[in-house]
């Protein structure tokens, strides 16, 4: 039994609240069981310098975990850890983002941790996509784009292996203890799902082909369950602006 009383491939409680801001063109609060992340895409007019002319846009990302989001107070900077889970995020959006589509303009997706307890890089890239969708929807309801720049779904899950069993969606209690630790974004339309980046590693002990076959099948199995979430969601347009 988990901590928690789930069972191994058994997701947190996932919830979306779109427009949870309201001066960005987009926004999202996500929430995987205690894990919330405030998402919002804002859209510049413009791309950077080095793709001035090229007819294409950019997807770019920033990440922070805010002083109270953990119980010792985070300080207000960009740390080497920010830097590579905001990139990450942007490999992933960017991934499903028709650059054409989108034209000469860059969108920034900022992912801002309330509170942490496990997956908020997962857990970003998830509300960043639901933000994003509504932000580029936005572009089109004003007559600025003719087709939606996203190509297909996105979502991100963490799994692990735990006490010798591989569990799907970590809180920390189980992140920080866990033998291994892996962070998949998967994209698609249908089953299965392609991959667009795993992140893997051995904490305490080695893995074996069969356990990384098992981790990976639990994550496929949660993402689609997350897409599901975010499709229920994004069935209604957003309210125009």
């Amino acid at each position: 039994m988990r901590p928690d009383g789930r069972q191994p491939d058994e997701l947190r409680p996932v919830t979306f609240e779109r427009d949870f801001t309201t001066m960005s063109a987009g926004s999202t609060l996500v929430s995987f069981g205690e894990t919330r992340v405030l998402c919002t895409a804002s859209i510049d007019e413009d791309v950077p310098r080095w793709m001035s002319g090229s007819g294409k846009g950019w997807v770019t990302a920033e990440y922070s975990m805010l002083p109270g989001s953990s119980p010792d107070r985070v300080r207000r900077k960009t740390s080497g850890r920010s830097q590579e889970i905001q990139r990450l995020i942007g490999r992933a959006l960017r991934s499903v983002t028709d650059m054409t589509a989108l034209g000469e303009r860059q969108v920034t997706v900022d992912c801002d941790v309330l509170q942490a307890d496990g997956g908020t890089r997962t857990a970003s890239i998830c509300g960043g996509y639901v933000a994003l969708h509504d932000a580029l929807t936005r572009l089109m309801q004003q007559g600025k784009i003719d087709t939606h720049p996203l190509t297909e779904p996105l979502a991100a899950i963490s799994v692990g292996i735990v006490g010798g069993a591989p569990v799907l969606d970590l809180p920390y209690i189980e992140d920080s203890k866990a033998e291994t630790d892996m962070n998949v974004v998967m994209a698609g339309n249908g089953s299965p799902l392609n991959f667009v980046e795993v992140q893997g590693t051995a904490e305490g002990a080695t893995f074996s082909h069969d356990e990384l076959n098992s981790l990976l099948g639990l994550a496929g199995k949660g993402i689609a369950e997350i897409i599901e979430l975010q499709k229920a969601v994004l069935a209604e347009p957003p309210a125009p602006r």
